[in-house]
């Protein structure tokens, strides 16, 4: 398999951390949707990462279909995603509000970072913020001293420490030092694990 995409990229990381969770071997190749853009294309022609190649040369593209396959290939036992009832539709729920926190996160680096100065929208920028925090407010309230559910890590802890790293290497006053702790401190163990630390961009 091949995985196309920088790690910078939170939807690339989540397909990273489950690869390597699950141990399957595949190629990286950390291609940027800016500075490679014609490349990327070239897998998907929407010009967005993640897509994973596979060994028959189909390719995926998406972050939820891609691990949806992956769950799928190593089976329920192993999945990151529960395969029925109320704990996948828990696990779903608190991934969409994760990859809610992504999306707008995201909107925030392309707001400040992308569009020049003069034709920022501040207006907009502040909804961004607000919904990033709110999203994150609601998977701490939901954080214990484990993972967010069950006994074991789920993709919503994926989901989660994903846009949490992407927030602290992209914008970090973003957030307040003292917000989040749970959240932070989920971060900072699963960042021990080798499928974390061998992502983090």
């Amino acid at each position: 398999m091949i995985l196309i995409g920088r790690y910078t990229s939170p939807f690339v990381r989540r397909v990273g951390v489950a690869l390597k969770t699950f141990g399957i071997a595949f190629e990286h190749r950390p291609l940027s949707t800016i500075d490679n853009r014609a490349e990327v294309q070239s897998f998907n022609p929407l010009g967005r990462v993640p897509a994973l190649v596979l060994d028959d040369g189909e390719v995926l593209v998406d972050s939820n279909p891609i691990l949806d396959y992956l769950d799928e290939l190593v089976g329920p036992a192993r999945a990151l995603v529960p395969p029925e009832g109320a704990d996948r539709r828990r696990v779903l729920q608190l991934v969409a509000y994760g990859l809610g926190a992504t999306d707008k996160a995201v909107a925030c680096f392309v707001e400040r970072k992308l569009r020049p100065v003069d034709k920022q929208h501040q207006v907009m920028l502040d909804r961004f913020v607000e919904q990033t925090q709110a999203g994150l407010g609601l998977l701490e309230r939901l954080c214990g001293d484990g993972w967010l559910f069950g006994p074991r890590m789920t993709q919503a802890d994926v989901t989660a420490v994903a846009v949490l790293d992407f927030i602290g290497l992209t914008w970090p006053d973003m957030l307040p030092a003292d917000a989040f702790p749970r959240l932070r401190e989920l971060s900072r163990r699963a960042n021990i694990l080798p499928a974390f630390a061998e992502t983090r961009p």
